[in-house]
């Protein structure tokens, strides 16, 4: 292969690694979460989910018909722990997801 032939080819390789990797990352657009309500009398409101161990660090209980969010099928639920929105003091946390109805409700 002549040299002009190989300069060439070695530059359009270059141009080409360099548009590859400046080329905005793929993500996900985030989901909101749909608007339901708290239905079980009480329900348990913690920060995480630890696979091992369960749910970890309750923030704090929340009341029948607190305003929360939760999109089925979008949000995670482990071992029935669903990742929910608490529309009160704006944060996420995991709470029953059988305590989790209404939905579209308000």
């Amino acid at each position: 292969m002549p040299r002009r032939i190989r300069t060439t080819v070695a530059a359009l390789a270059v141009v080409s690694a360099t548009a590859a990797l400046s080329a905005t990352p793929a993500h996900a657009d985030p989901v909101v979460p749909r608007h339901a309500v708290v239905v079980c009398q009480s329900a348990s409101f913690y920060a995480n989910y630890d696979s091992a161990g369960g749910p970890t660090g309750l923030k704090r209980t929340l009341a029948y018909g607190n305003k929360i969010g939760h999109t089925p099928g979008a949000h995670p639920v482990y071992n029935g722990w669903a990742a929910s929105f608490d529309f009160g003091p704006n944060d996420w946390g995991y709470l029953r997801a059988e305590c989790i109805g209404g939905y579209d409700s308000w």
